[in-house]
């Protein structure tokens, strides 16, 4: 050990994924076959039923690089909606030479895909560990907001150099099919928008996605068609994407305007004030032992996850674990290459001894951007990214 350097079930798998293959082949996947909280509970703890909010245990996000489509997070922020592929649009509109409303079809068949593996992370990932603090509402997530995939799809600069950009358009937006209601009763689509640059960025590119993992879509991950931004937090990933607009401004929708902020109050000028969160921050998490978990003194392998931040070209450069509280540090042996926009998984095999420890966790990018000891409290419980912390007892 040294001192730590100051550096800056009922429904199988296979089953759910034909399912999915064959109604998209059909033509036809809506809420019919979304998942109630009683299916996501055979693989996921269920934060909320209704709108439907579930996060893997977190041993199982240190499997696979790949997160499995039934271990993956799903977030709602209201229902999921009932989506036929066979009348599906996507709108093109705004500041563009030519708009467009095309059929999936059309889309599928003009534009040459791609593949990107990416990390999603919803902006409340490790909410709970704030609530601690002072209480933050949302749902409540432990570590599992979160997951790795292998997305494929049509990509966003493509459309949007064929649509002709005007001159002066610094943002686009993105809109759903998801019915939201508002505080007043209303009821108004998910949105959310990119600066556009990153909207044209080559560098794993965002992507007009269809498929996830080499599958088509499921309903809650946002059949037929999302939006993956690789490096930005979930929410600008839209699910059940519909429209496109290419503006000189950010979104005026809710989401972006609004939410997905960092502030301490809800008064009007200091929401107003408040930048959108667009990247994610480096992160990083144990995922086994679980928390409160009773093992055997001796060697034991601790395992996890760490995410870079989201600046292009940002890599994981070490991970660190502790089992005395933060007094003395070991380097964690990294899993698989280092990539921009996707996390790795770590391990460290450590000798035990009988009694009650902390195990922490503490990563470092290529930027030199560090997990900071201490969270930081916020009304909203985004982008926690203190040390994780874990308490176990060695018997």
């Amino acid at each position: 050990m040294r001192p730590r350097s100051q550096v800056p079930a009922s429904f199988s798998r296979r089953s759910l994924l034909q399912a999915a293959a064959g109604l998209a082949a059909a033509g036809a996947v809506g809420s019919r076959f979304a998942w109630s909280a009683q299916l996501a509970s055979e693989w996921l703890i269920v934060r909320t039923p209704d709108p439907l909010n579930a996060e893997p245990a977190l041993a199982e996000l240190a499997k696979a690089n790949v997160t499995p489509v039934e271990r993956f997070y799903i977030r709602s922020h209201g229902p999921v909606p009932k989506v036929e592929a066979v009348a599906f649009r996507l709108r093109i509109e705004g500041m563009v030479e030519k708009p467009s409303d095309m059929p999936l079809e059309e889309l599928q068949a003009r534009y040459s895909r791609q593949s990107v593996e990416a990390t999603l992370t919803c902006a409340g990932n490790r909410r709970r560990e704030l609530s601690e603090i002072k209480p933050v509402g949302g749902v409540q997530w432990d570590a599992g907001a979160i997951g790795h995939a292998r997305w494929s799809g049509v990509r966003l600069a493509d459309l949007l150099v064929a649509a002709g950009i005007k001159d002066g358009a610094k943002h686009v937006w993105f809109e759903g099919l998801d019915p939201i209601k508002e505080k007043d009763g209303s009821v108004a689509p998910f949105g959310g928008s990119i600066p556009i640059g990153k909207a044209l960025a080559q560098d794993q590119p965002a992507l007009l996605a269809d498929t996830m993992n080499d599958q088509p879509l499921t309903p809650e991950h946002g059949f037929p068609l999302r939006t993956i931004v690789p490096g930005y937090i979930g929410a600008r990933s839209v699910k059940w994407l519909t429209k496109i607009v290419v503006s000189d401004r950010p979104s005026p929708n809710h989401y972006v305007a609004e939410a997905y902020k960092l502030i301490q109050t809800e008064a009007k000028d200091e929401v107003a004030a408040a930048e959108p969160i667009y990247t994610f921050p480096v992160n990083a998490a144990i995922c086994t032992p679980a928390a409160g978990a009773k093992l055997k003194a001796g060697r034991t392998t601790i395992a996890g996850y760490a995410l870079p931040s989201g600046e292009a070209g940002c890599t994981i450069a070490k991970v660190e674990l502790s089992q005395d509280g933060g007094r003395t540090w070991i380097d964690c042996n990294l899993q698989g290459g280092s990539r921009p926009y996707a996390w790795q998984l770590w391990t460290a095999a450590i000798e035990l001894s009988a009694g009650r420890h902390e195990l922490i966790a503490c990563a470092t990018d290529s930027k030199g951007h560090m997990t900071p000891e201490n969270p930081e409290w916020n009304l909203k419980g985004y982008l926690c990214n203190s040390w994780h912390r874990v308490a176990i007892e060695v018997v």
